[in-house]
């Protein structure tokens, strides 16, 4: 009895006398297509021109230090946000959940993840303190290799938050445990 439920509804739906603009109204709605003329404006193009200030939905608004990571062509080589106790906080907890499965707790690219890849381990990020902020940022933004875009899991200010906590790994990186001060020379 429970089969013949459905199969009713779907010869019901086989009557029904929808015709198929229906389903196709965008589709088939009045519209201008590129370059094509209209005769409502008085130049006779239906494209019309940008107001004046218009910014394209790609192009980056503000600082492209702070929100592309490059300036000039060139990667900023310092975090352009005021990195404090905050930051890093927040840093450590998106770093956590998004990155640490790939590049291991302590950013050295040992983890579980990391023991299964076939194609490409993931890198140590303590062996790249020499790249700049901006690489860091640019490849969460971008992607990196194997390694794919994380810029929808992560807006600006928590990308730069991670950025932020890879440079505390990697200045972290041979302190003893309990230390109170990092060398003078991680500083």
């Amino acid at each position: 009895m429970r089969r013949l439920i459905p199969a009713l509804g779907l010869l019901a739906l086989t009557g029904c006398d929808v015709p198929s603009e229906f389903f196709q109204r965008m589709e088939s709605q009045a519209k201008y297509e590129y370059y094509e003329s209209s005769e409502f404006w008085a130049d006779g193009r239906a494209m019309r021109t940008p107001p004046e200030g218009t910014i394209a939905r790609e192009q980056p608004v503000g600082n492209p230090g702070i929100t592309t990571g490059s300036s000039n062509g060139q990667y900023v080589t310092a975090i352009p946000v005021k990195v404090d106790k905050n930051l890093l906080v927040l840093g450590q907890k998106k770093y956590s959940i998004v990155c640490a499965q790939c590049h291991g707790v302590l950013g050295d690219g040992n983890s579980i993840v990391a023991e299964n890849m076939g194609l490409r381990l993931p890198p140590s990020l303590l062996e790249l303190s020499n790249k700049p902020a901006g690489h860091f940022f640019n490849a969460i933004t971008q992607g990196y290799g194997v390694m794919p875009s994380f810029s929808g899991e992560l807006n600006t200010q928590e990308r730069w938050a991670v950025v932020a906590y890879v440079r505390a790994l990697q200045a972290a990186r041979g302190v003893p445990a309990g230390a109170q001060t990092l060398p003078q020379e991680n500083r």
